[in-house]
């Protein structure tokens, strides 16, 4: 695919907010790496990073003639991430124009961080609702007393595994409604639900109160941040996790989820409904199965993407960066669909469950696969073949392409990290070879790299077929660490909830900034949020 030369049109930030404020189908873009994004962006601009474009673009952009305005910081990346997506196929595509700088010159308010819309909303929520906490130290002395209390972590299990409150157990947030009652049976028993910051605990301790679960439930101010500047120390490396329930306890958590969502105004779905949108070329529908990931994998409605329900709500514009599009929620059990569905319709979506699903719709299996656009032809080696050039000690040089934290986890041995959307700079740092073999994880991001690589260098340029996983399911050895990066780690934001080794200052600045959003929820004016 080329990108060709025409000029793209351009949109200003009355074009924006308008389509915003009349709930008008637009998907702004920020097409900067992820850590610039998180500096500073408007509040509806999602993060698709330039480098990424080809593998995202048709799961998070499902409609080709969706309008798409695409924004950075002037450095060019808007404009090329345009002819990218025109080379996909997309019809109805703009570059915002003065980027960032002309959104803040217009009057528009920026936003630190990431998923900034349901952070912003779960501080709407507390600021309406008053959801109830404790702090890190009363629940400390609760535990210390050993009172009759549940520690519930609303976390994805790795976020629960790295580090978590002591006693506490993984119950990511959409299950809560389905599973508190196994948990907890005694209606006396004291829930306290907990996450890294403040999101998903409010949302979480406010979803069980809004299910009329009789227990007190209190969430833990602050989350692991909270208690960690408290002085008190986390558990590392735990695995309790919930279980299964019994029938009449899903048929309770049933009922209790469909009242909260009848008073949210979800919307109600046949599957002949979802078969008709499934179809539709004039309105971008996302189609998301809200279950554990292993309940998704053992079967499935054809075509519904995984996205455990609690994950789905706090990190929404990653997966619908189109605002205004619909959202169909899929789980037979109708608890984790109609819990989730209910605050994304408090968000402004266009929300819809799916009713009356049998075990024979579910009739797909296994893990969900981004589709793809048609692969460019590259000239591909082997596992077996580069192991051999670099035993022989070729003139050859391995690139990665996944992510920094992919990449740091375990790369080939000798490989240098560089990011795709700041290649030529990359090229200055990484040795001269006369062959470079590029590899990413996923494969695909190298293939996709593998004509700017050619362009840029002017030397034999291949790729590792199969890429990394290729080369670990062959036995070979991994090197970890930053070892040789020719590209700053911007493409991911340090999040300061997250890892064992963040600085008090940095957790600090975090929870204030998170006090300030509902004053910018209220400067910026297009969100349309709503509380129950």
């Amino acid at each position: 695919m080329t990108e060709s030369n025409h000029t793209i049109p351009q949109k200003n930030y009355e074009y924006v907010r308008n389509a915003l404020l009349q709930r008008h189908e637009i998907a702004f873009l920020d097409v900067r790496e992820e850590g610039p994004h998180a500096e500073e962006h408007p509040l509806f601009a999602a993060n698709l990073p330039l480098s990424r474009i080809e593998y995202d673009a048709y799961a998070k952009l499902p409609r080709r003639n969706v309008p798409i305005v695409t924004l950075d910081e002037g450095e060019g990346f808007a404009e090329l991430a345009a002819r990218r997506l025109i080379a996909l196929g997309y019809t109805d595509v703009s570059v915002f124009q003065g980027g960032i700088r002309a959104w803040d010159a217009a009057g528009g308010e920026l936003f630190r961080d990431v998923n900034v819309p349901s952070k912003s909303f779960g501080e709407l929520v507390e600021s309406k609702r008053h959801t109830p906490s404790f702090s890190a130290e009363e629940v400390k002395q609760r535990i210390d007393a050993k009172e009759d209390m549940v520690v519930l972590d609303v976390r994805r299990f790795d976020e629960y595994n790295t580090m978590s409150i002591p006693t506490g157990i993984s119950v990511p947030g959409a299950e809560l409604v389905l599973r508190v009652k196994e948990i907890a049976p005694n209606p006396k028993t004291q829930i306290i639900v907990n996450c890294a910051g403040r999101t998903r605990s409010i949302l979480g301790t406010q979803s069980l109160i809004n299910a009329g679960i009789p227990n007190p439930v209190h969430a833990l101010r602050n989350g692991t941040i909270g208690w960690k500047l408290a002085g008190q120390s986390l558990d590392v490396g735990q695995t309790r996790r919930f279980s299964d329930v019994e029938p009449e306890t899903a048929a309770e958590a049933a009922q209790r989820a469909r009242s909260v969502a009848d008073r949210a105004k979800v919307k109600r779905a046949q599957l002949s409904d979802v078969k008709e949108w499934q179809q539709q070329s004039e309105r971008t529908t996302y189609f998301f199965d809200t279950r554990t990931p292993e309940e998704y994998e053992a079967g499935h409605l054809p075509g519904f993407r995984s996205v455990p329900g609690g994950q789905l709500v706090q990190e929404t514009e990653m997966v619908a960066p189109v605002r205004g599009a619909r959202i169909v929620l899929a789980d037979p059990s109708g608890v984790r669909a109609d819990m989730a569905a209910s605050w994304l319709a408090q968000m402004a979506w266009d929300v819809y469950v799916v009713d009356g699903l049998k075990t024979s719709d579910l009739s797909e299996h296994g893990t969900w696969k981004n589709p793809l656009p048609s692969l460019p032809t590259v000239d591909y080696v082997d596992v077996a073949t580069l192991a051999q050039l670099q035993e022989s000690n070729a003139d050859v040089l391995v690139v990665d392409f996944s992510t920094h934290a992919f990449y740091v986890r375990g790369h080939i041995p000798g490989a240098w990290f560089a990011l795709r959307s700041e290649l030529s700079e990359a090229l200055k740092s990484l040795p001269t070879a006369k062959h470079y073999v590029l590899t990413s994880t996923p494969p695909e991001l190298a293939v996709f790299a593998a004509a700017e690589m050619q362009a840029y260098s002017g030397k034999r340029v291949s790729v590792l077929q199969g890429g990394n996983a290729e080369w670990i399911k062959a036995g070979h050895p991994l090197e970890k660490g930053e070892t040789h990066l020719a590209s700053p780690a911007r493409d991911r934001y340090k999040r300061p909830y997250e890892g064992t080794n963040i600085g008090r200052e940095a957790m600090q600045a975090y929870l204030d900034w998170e006090f300030g959003l509902v004053a910018q929820l209220g400067k910026d004016g297009t969100h349309h949020f709503w509380v129950l």
